[in-house]
């Protein structure tokens, strides 16, 4: 399929700037692929599709503070530094973005905080963009790091535009988040609240929980027409022994999988033996996955709804049906459904 095959016209004002009220009562689209059919429930209307043995994996990845303010020595520009992965934690090295790149040399330094509680040097330029710092900091580690997070703020995408509230800490975490690393929310994690998630596990639901690290790649436009053409970036993802044996024997007691978020269903398809069942993993995964494709685990998946010629959307139109999906998001358009990272849900099944 072709990138421009993904563009549709999403009304601005339907791209969601803040969550609902409630995490688990937004709106919730529901399709189904064998039916072909659209329901409109709310969130909380999960407990209707699962059972007992039924198994959801959630990617339990948490996000950091990543993105600093700063200001350049000599000229005192303003600069934004945004954190995307930790080098080497001994020399205090950091895969960086900054804002605006071109006046960022090799060997400038950084200023942050009041005081300028917090240095760094300019060491590489990776990238067309992108940088490497050292942030010079004698103290321990575990200083530094606190250091670091009681000066970054929430890493809201650019597409929400609007200044960053103190409530946005909790808000862009789902609530089972354990493991820092991720620069982006696994944002169809954020509608469980602890009280639906009780309910579920009364139901008989099992959690299985994947660490993956989402990173700005999932936002990145997407710039050629040919999608076979198009790289994503590597993602940081850890599958343990205790999920594979609950994942494992879910599919082989022929109860549902469902993916909780693109970020989950992109885990279990990198770790995907030839039987079908998934391995433990460590490493990186840059898995890309558009239409067609043969999803060989999961058969159900929550999601958010997406923005024009996403990766998340393609990969969604992969599992849902590209025609199922398009006829979705023009019905949830025409419903005010609302888009994006603090938007509503979608459920496929």
């Amino acid at each position: 399929m072709k990138l421009s095959q993904f563009r549709f016209n999403l009304p601005t004002e339907l791209i969601a700037h803040h969550p609902s009220d409630d995490r688990d009562h937004c709106k919730m689209i529901v399709l189904d692929r064998k039916k072909g059919t659209i329901e409109h429930r709310i969130f909380t209307d999960l407990l209707e599709y699962f059972n007992d043995g039924d198994t959801f994996v959630l990617n339990n990845t948490k996000v950091f503070p990543a993105r600093l303010y700063g200001t350049k020595e000599k000229t005192g520009a303003k600069i934004e530094v945004f954190l995307l992965r930790e080098l080497n934690q001994e020399s205090r090295l950091w895969d960086v973005l900054v804002d605006p790149a071109r006046k960022i040399r090799i060997g400038n330094k950084l200023y942050f905080g009041d005081d300028d509680a917090l240095v760094a040097e300019v060491i590489d330029n990776t990238t067309s963009r992108g940088r490497t710092l050292r942030f010079l900091y004698d103290g321990p580690y575990s200083e530094f790091k606190k250091t670091l997070q009681s000066l970054g703020t929430t890493p809201l995408p650019k597409t929400i535009q609007r200044p960053i509230q103190p409530e946005d800490e909790a808000w862009y975490q789902t609530i089972y988040a354990k493991h820092e690393g991720a620069v982006a929310a696994p944002t169809a994690g954020l509608h469980f609240s602890r009280e639906l998630m009780k309910r579920l596990e009364l139901l008989g639901v099992h959690f299985a929980e994947v660490t993956l690290h989402a990173g700005l790649g999932n936002f990145r436009q997407i710039e050629v027409e040919d999608l076979s053409k198009h790289k994503m970036d590597s993602e940081e993802l850890y599958i343990n022994e205790a999920c594979v044996k609950i994942v494992n024997e879910a599919k082989d007691n022929r109860h549902r999988v469902c993916a909780v978020g693109t970020t989950s269903m992109k885990a279990l398809e990198s770790s995907l033996t030839i039987s079908g069942r998934i391995k433990p993993f460590t490493g990186w995964t840059n898995k890309f996955i558009f239409p067609p494709y043969e999803f060989s685990l999961a058969d159900s998946m929550i999601t958010n709804l997406h923005l024009p010629m996403s990766s998340m959307m393609m990969m969604v139109a992969a599992f849902a049906g590209y025609d199922l999906l398009m006829k979705a998001y023009k019905e949830a358009i025409k419903e005010k459904y609302t888009f994006f990272s603090y938007g509503d849900a979608m459920l496929i099944i």
